[in-house]
């Protein structure tokens, strides 16, 4: 379903609020036109709070299958197992989704998939993200059927009123106020096959895709700041973390982030401040939650490091702006994840 049908399934004009960010409905007529990642967003957040939907994204992922990755969707569908069916989406992100960041780590008995949307800019990420874990989680489903049997989805946001649409979407544990974004599976299910693959269809679908990319320049930039947003709830977003992330030694990292004029410190600090801006805006965070999401296990770290980037405490900070923090009630219906965050 893309963006007009949910508009007219919940009764939503809306025309205005794609005048707001400068798209018009005719945009949507053509299956293979992009838009910028930072357009999306404020789209969809902005029509969510236009029609007072809150699952305007997730409804936008709920009837979708493989097909919703592209091109890269033949590659992905001839992939042997679960695990290499994930580790393919995860070499071609670019390809899906310019602004997305995944990762999978192992914790045992326990694989997490972590998914973040990566912008330059502090809007909120609800809509955004609630679209690619659906898309992905879908594009599973549509592969593995009942055999996909994930442990939970998890969002970093608080719980919508009604939980209706993310039961219907999911039929799985969903947690809301999580530490991260993204799936809890069964290590023991990465290796379940997948009955149509075809290993001869598998090297022409990667040829296809590899000649498609070849052309494309992933900005190192770009890729570092995206690890840097997955690794930081972890406490564990190091220069030689994210190095071994992106299969580069730290002095080759250091070298092409010299040439761009960055420096890793430098955008740490810049990924913090803007993932900062974006919780503190939002009155259901509260500060100890904020303090784990930008890598702080002590939260007066925290405090001096906020201090000292703008002038003030977070406390008075969100005084100043006007925001109260307001305790998030979490329906008793979405079950607590596993605490397995700091897994690295």
């Amino acid at each position: 379903m893309h963006y007009l049908d949910v508009a007219s399934e919940i009764g939503f004009d809306p025309h205005p609020t794609l005048a707001n960010v400068g798209l018009s409905p005719d945009m949507f007529e053509n299956q293979d036109q992009t838009l910028q990642a930072e357009v999306v967003v404020r789209l969809l957040e902005q029509s969510a709070a236009a029609s007072g939907c809150e699952t305007y994204g997730l409804r936008m992922a709920e009837p979708r299958n493989i097909s919703a990755l592209g091109a890269v969707s033949l590659l992905v569908s001839q992939q042997r197992t679960l695990k290499d069916v994930l580790n393919t989406i995860i070499s071609y992100r670019q390809l899906v989704n310019e602004a997305l960041a995944i990762h999978m780590e192992n914790a045992g008995k326990s694989t997490i998939l972590r998914q973040e949307i990566v912008i330059g800019a502090q809007e909120s990420l609800r809509q955004a993200t609630e679209l690619a874990i659906a898309v992905l989680f879908l594009t599973c489903r549509s592969i593995f059927g009942t055999r996909w049997r994930p442990s939970s989805v998890n969002f970093s946001h608080p719980a919508p009123a009604s939980l209706r649409i993310h039961r219907r979407v999911f039929q799985c544990p969903v947690s809301f106020g999580s530490d991260f974004n993204g799936i809890v599976l069964p290590t023991e299910i990465l290796e379940i096959s997948n009955p149509l693959t075809d290993p001869v269809m598998a090297t022409y679908a990667r040829q296809f895709i590899e000649t498609m990319s070849s052309g494309d320049t992933v900005s190192t930039v770009q890729e570092v700041r995206k690890s840097i947003h997955i690794l930081l709830p972890m406490g564990s977003a190091t220069i030689e973390q994210v190095a071994k992330l992106l299969a580069f030694n730290v002095r080759s990292l250091q070298r092409r982030l010299d040439e761009n004029g960055e420096t890793f410190v430098s955008l740490i600090n810049e990924v913090r401040r803007e993932q900062a801006l974006r919780f503190m805006k939002d009155p259901s965070c509260a500060l100890g939650h904020i303090s784990e999401q930008l890598g702080y296990s002590n939260p007066s770290s925290f405090t001096r490091w906020f201090a000292t980037q703008f002038g003030v405490t977070p406390a008075r900070w969100r005084a100043t702006q006007g925001i109260r923090y307001r305790r998030g009630v979490m329906p008793q219906a979405v079950l607590p994840e596993p605490r397995i965050r700091r897994a690295l």
